[in-house]
């Protein structure tokens, strides 16, 4: 079983998108098998192992996020935050003002994907090994 506090540790390692596949291995490491990222505050919702569950604190202010995605420009967004161009309140920033309302990282299927508010799906990525 994981808690908040390891998953904090594993997260205070990342300093930008590049740092991504490190941080799911770290939380691989824990038992941590899906959670969800949600845009409009930050929190985020674990699920691990033997029906293990928790949920984070809010990590910024609520923010809105745009009624109508923007696939293209999110893509853009997402690939500078992979290179390393901008933090992680910034992509959340830059996620919601296209559309993006959550996403999922499933370490089973090794991918991420991103959803708008109507829990449709915009990306989905294979997370690097």
């Amino acid at each position: 079983m994981f808690t908040i506090e390891q998953i904090k540790e594993a997260h205070s390692k990342v300093k930008s998108g590049a740092d991504f596949p490190k941080y799911v291995q770290d939380l691989i490491g824990l038992g941590v098998l899906t959670y969800d990222v949600f845009v409009s505050d930050g929190h985020a919702e674990y699920h691990g192992n033997d029906g293990c569950e928790l949920k984070s604190e809010a990590k910024y202010a609520n923010q809105n996020v745009a009624a109508a995605d923007d696939s293209v420009k999110f893509r853009h967004y997402l690939k500078i935050h992979q290179q390393g161009e901008t933090d992680y309140f910034t992509f959340c920033k830059h996620a919601a003002e296209t559309g993006v309302n959550k996403w999922t990282v499933d370490h089973q299927k090794m991918t991420c994907t991103y959803f708008n508010s109507a829990g449709n799906e915009m990306l989905v990525e294979k997370i690097p090994g």
